[in-house]
């Protein structure tokens, strides 16, 4: 059945009944026009300004006469302006693009080349990168530069300033068609393996995540609001679309922190503002436990405590939880392509399977799958495949890429595990980093965990090496958090593995270096490692 709707204006219609992730702002500042969105350094931000501002960005990309799904590329820091061009976008049916401005001027233009975007939102520290990136991508025809009143031309492009166009728009609600399953954003992976590659997210694939999201992590609708701390990049999916947006769809408060992490300036922000969410990577929560320690603060608002990117070792979980005396320390795992958090730990899994990561959320189906396509049942070990409306709608011009990813019905995650007899899920490892040593698999996951327990050992990540007798051998690459002697390291890894691990599982080689190549996010970049072992 459907709707004789040949009398209803389509324009009427679609604001009437969309799924628009624009509209998700729209709705909390209509009920909370003057709480605090957003608190970014001395600026506190409110729900009518951040909405209205958006609405009136929005009309002004559209004068700049992009075609509807124009993607617009945006490098900025975390600012409440790059929120504003977000909601901005999503309202003006445009695809928004943060790029990640770590990356080198080569990749850089290597993912504006492969996108095309018309647009360029930047903040004016970034010009010295785009005066070498734009003048190889013809497409882009206009450069809106955030933080300068009348900026000078970058690349010899029309550019604009980002104040004087919200300023010269027009204050109207910005009201055109969207569907629900129109793009939304595209966000360029990490990129660990291989070139990165556009996900594209719909409307309601966001806003599905969004509800799920705040959900999880048990976010309070109405006068009890959540806080959330946001150190992250919100260039990446974790600090985007599973920290900051959520919260503003709840009606709360986004506490950005410095760019650069501080513990110091991260802590004085949580005691401050009374923050009662957040999200870190290990060696964050393990900087902020050592300042803690040195200078207590009063951090007994924060409620839930969240760690991602990593494992953290049991000492430090236990130093978490006792830093933050009324929080859940809960680890939360997804991936860009399935808007995270795909799984997360309930609270009680912080003791009884704390090496896990959860359950599947709750709008996510969670399954493994073996090599022929069939679906698994608990305890067997498979890749890990879902199904879920916030699956991403596919890549960017890479059809191959999204043939393999939606084989037999199910998004591929390329990770290995298991789910057991309660729908937790097991991570076992990436696939591309399982070592096949001697005929035995072995997972990297399990051997770095074991690993960052040995004493003298800061950071670790574990690869599998060429060798004529095992065909790979187990290799620990280490950073000494100088405790122990260098020369005395190699043998206690190996001496602390053996007494844990199965034999073929302990490494038959230790590295120790300085420092690990990384992603923005953390994650270590093991293809890099690889190249400097072998």
């Amino acid at each position: 059945m459907k709707p004789d709707l040949s009398l209803v204006d389509p324009l009427e219609y679609n604001l009437a009944t969309r799924n628009n992730a624009g509209d998700v702002l729209v709705r909390s500042a209509a009920l909370f026009p003057d709480r605090v969105a957003v608190v970014d350094g001395g600026r506190e931000v409110t729900y009518r300004e951040l909405a209205e501002t958006a609405d009136r960005l929005g009309h002004a990309l559209l004068r700049l006469g992009l075609p509807a799904g124009s993607p617009v590329a945006v490098t900025m820091m975390n600012s409440w302006r790059l929120l504003a061009t977000y909601y901005a976008c999503a309202r003006a049916g445009l695809v928004c693009m943060p790029l990640n401005f770590l990356l080198s001027g080569q990749d850089q233009g290597w993912i504006l080349q492969d996108s095309q975007p018309p647009v360029l939102v930047t903040d004016s520290v970034f010009r010295p990168l785009h005066e070498q990136v734009l003048p190889s991508v013809p497409v882009v025809q206009n450069v809106i530069v955030t933080d300068e009143d009348d900026p000078e031309p970058v690349a010899g492009l029309s550019t604009h300033s980002w104040q004087g166009l919200v300023d010269d728009a027009p204050s109207t609600p910005l009201e055109v068609i969207v569907d629900d399953r129109d793009i939304v954003q595209c966000l360029y992976t990490s990129g660990t393996t291989s070139r990165p590659k556009g996900v594209l997210v719909s409307h309601t694939s966001l806003v599905t995540s969004l509800l799920s999201n705040a959900l999880v992590t048990r976010q309070s609708w109405g006068p009890n609001s959540p806080v959330m701390l946001v150190v992250l990049p919100m260039f990446h999916v974790t600090a985007l679309n599973t920290v900051t947006m959520p919260v503003l769809m709840m009606g709360g408060t986004a506490v950005l922190g410095p760019m650069a992490f501080d513990p110091v300036a991260s802590l004085d922000l949580i005691e401050r503002h009374r923050v009662t969410h957040m999200m870190m990577l290990p060696m964050m929560h393990r900087a902020c436990v050592g300042v803690q320690q040195q200078q207590p603060r009063d951090l007994s608002s924060v409620t839930t405590a969240i760690y991602a990117m990593a494992p953290m070792p049991s000492e430090l979980l236990d130093a978490v939880d006792a830093m933050y005396p009324n929080a859940d320390v809960i680890l939360g795992s997804g991936q860009t392509e399935v808007v995270p958090t795909t799984v997360m730990q309930w609270p009680e899994h912080r003791h009884s399977a704390p090496e896990s990561w959860g359950p599947q959320s709750v709008s996510v189906l969670a399954k493994t799958m073996d090599a022929t396509g069939e679906v698994q049942g608990p305890g067997e070990t498979g890749e890990i495949v879902y199904r879920a409306p916030n699956v991403c709608s596919g890549y960017w011009n890479n059809a191959e890429a999204n043939q393999a990813a939606f084989a037999h019905g199910w998004f591929h995650s390329s990770d290995i595990g298991h789910l057991d007899d309660a729908g937790v899920v097991w991570f076992t490892d990436r696939l591309k980093d399982i070592i096949k040593s001697g005929g035995e698999n072995v997972s990297s996951v399990v051997v770095e965990g074991v690993v960052l327990g040995a004493p003298g050992v800061a950071e670790c990540t574990v690869i599998g090496v060429p060798d004529e007798r095992w065909g790979e051998a187990v290799c620990a690459v280490v950073v000494p958090d100088g405790s122990v002697a260098e020369p005395d390291l190699e043998a206690g890894v190996i001496a602390h593995a053996k007494a844990k691990l199965a034999g073929f599982q302990v490494p038959k080689q230790v590295r120790v270096v300085d420092g690990l190549p990384k992603t923005a996010t953390g994650k270590i970049q093991k293809h890099e490692v690889r190249g400097l072992i072998r």
